[in-house]
């Protein structure tokens, strides 16, 4: 009997933990949906542009180079500041979980295409995992129906599962903090610090605007002391801190704890603002209505109509509120207030569903439905618009598959089109070979040696423009339909070098 005892004890305490943390191994109708959205957006938008280009390198670079740190990108384009490569980034836990696909893939020798889709369908997968174990505590606390409006709510906007397979920072601490979202509906007041805590210090410093008010909220209900908050934030953060300085230290060859030199370069100095600024109302005016849609002002009415909703969506609008006192602003950096947001109009949805048997909530019924189908529209069209996005990516496929000759060809690329579309994963084998050498002036390319050039001139002296790649430029109104016009115009030009008599053929388009 002894030998039986251990496994039964060990296959108890699984079972506990699983039944714990609300973690089911059987996925639902719901999980389907948001993953077939999810995957259909990885699909039909394969390329990256240059905000994930830290993480879509490191990637590629541990699972083809492995060990070999010396043949790592990001030593040779670290970018402005260094980021890690710990856990979720997708620098080894992903890695390591696609490595089985992407192995077989270079038995095959598939393209590299091919691995960018694997690696981003995986961190996809952890995402909704997160998103999951928070909206199974959305239905345990609020009910089935307000848990069927908030995955109907994240299925019909566009923003939220498009950037959930993208390997960006935020993105890595988005996971967390869906994690954190579930623990702190649960009760779990230790849990939800040390998720955000490990966000903070590891993937996405400014997470500590939304760790913060959360904080400050679950000391003032007095879910968690002052001693046991201080004694779990001291704990996580330097157990956060000694592994990502261990890990990211080797990988740079240098000592450095990345998320502090992000906050250095992005809060103390404020640097962030060369990439572009916004107004302070920005967020709620302009991003979070494109994130949200519908949900945006169904929100507003679920703080009305639901005092349960009230303790949650505080402190993530303080998070909003205190994100747009930096000037420099894009969506992402807010993506995750979405969920809570999305929340809050869940309840409102299911107040009118719950109701839509009586005659005006009917009307208020109608009208709901008729925006969801708004909301759809307008994730068509952004979706359409970041299809046609990517320019640079779709450049080097369209030469790749002009140019099937087994003569060695150097391609050169600019910033312009790396920046719009360009990894690792798009490279081929032999006989290609690529260069992204930077600084070279415009005069300087007739005297270099490319057999191509991906470029934003449309001439360069020495090269003949073979074809063009038109990219999104704006929306226009017409008065017939379809009343949305998209707007696109020329963005990468793909030049021939006139040494090279034998692939100036009739074959190409040219430019016009």
């Amino acid at each position: 009997m002894a030998p039986e005892a251990k496994p039964r004890a060990v296959n108890w305490r699984l079972t506990k933990f699983l039944r714990n943390y609300e973690i089911q191994p059987q996925f639902s109708g719901w999980d389907l949906l948001l993953g077939s959205i999810g995957a259909f957006y990885v699909i039909v938008v394969p390329y990256t542009k240059v905000e994930e280009s830290f993480n879509v390198q490191a990637m590629h670079d541990i699972l083809y180079h492995r060990n070999n740190i010396a043949k790592y990108d990001h030593l040779e384009f670290p970018g402005v500041v260094p980021r890690t490569f710990i856990a979720t980034s997708g620098a080894f836990v992903v890695s390591a979980l696609a490595s089985p696909l992407v192995s077989l893939m270079q038995f095959l020798h598939a393209p590299k295409i091919y691995s960018l889709l694997t690696v981003r369908l995986m961190l996809g997968c952890i995402v909704l995992a997160s998103l999951r174990h928070f909206r199974l505590q959305v239905k345990k606390k609020f009910g089935n129906v307000v848990e069927a409006y908030f995955v109907i709510l994240t299925a019909i906007q566009f923003h939220l599962l498009f950037y959930l397979t993208r390997p960006l920072p935020n993105i890595f601490a988005f996971a967390l903090v869906n994690f954190a979202y579930a623990c702190w509906l649960k009760g779990n007041a230790t849990a939800t610090l040390r998720c955000l805590i490990i966000a903070t210090v590891v993937f996405r410093c400014d997470t500590v605007l939304l760790l913060a008010p959360i904080g400050l909220e679950l000391l003032l209900n007095k879910c968690i002391s002052l001693w046991e908050a201080i004694k779990c934030g001291l704990i996580t953060t330097l157990l956060s801190v000694g592994c990502t300085v261990f890990l990211d230290s080797i990988l740079w060859q240098r000592t450095l704890w990345p998320e502090f030199e992000v906050f250095w370069f992005n809060s103390v100095q404020n640097r962030s603002s060369e990439w572009g600024t916004h107004p302070f109302h920005w967020y709620f005016t302009s991003a979070l209505p494109r994130a949200l849609f519908i949900a945006y002002p169904l929100s507003i009415i679920g703080v009305l109509l639901d005092r349960r909703i009230r303790q949650y969506i505080v402190p993530v609008f303080l998070f909003v509120l205190l994100y747009s006192k930096l000037p420099h602003k894009e969506l992402r950096f807010i993506i995750a207030s979405v969920p809570i947001f999305n929340l809050s109009a869940s309840l409102a949805a299911s107040r009118v569903h719950n109701n839509r048997k009586k005659h005006i909530w009917m009307l208020f019924y109608v009208i709901m439905l008729g925006s969801f189908l708004v909301s759809l529209g307008f994730s068509a069209l952004t979706m359409i618009a970041s299809y046609n996005n990517y320019p640079g990516g779709y450049a080097l496929k369209k030469l790749h598959q002009a140019d099937n000759s087994t003569k060695e060809k150097l391609v050169h690329i600019d910033a312009f089109t790396a920046i719009n579309g360009v990894s690792r994963f798009c490279e081929n084998e032999y006989p290609w070979r690529y260069s992204k050498e930077e600084g070279i002036v415009k005069e300087e390319y007739q005297s270099r040696n490319f057999t191509y050039l991906l470029n934003e001139h449309s001439v360069i002296d020495g090269y003949q423009c073979l074809f063009a790649v038109s990219g999104f430029s704006g929306f226009r109104l017409k008065l017939k339909f379809p009343l949305v016009f998209l707007f696109k115009e020329p963005k990468v030009y793909v030049h021939g070098n006139i040494k090279y008599r034998d692939i100036l053929s009739s074959k190409w388009p040219g430019c016009n």
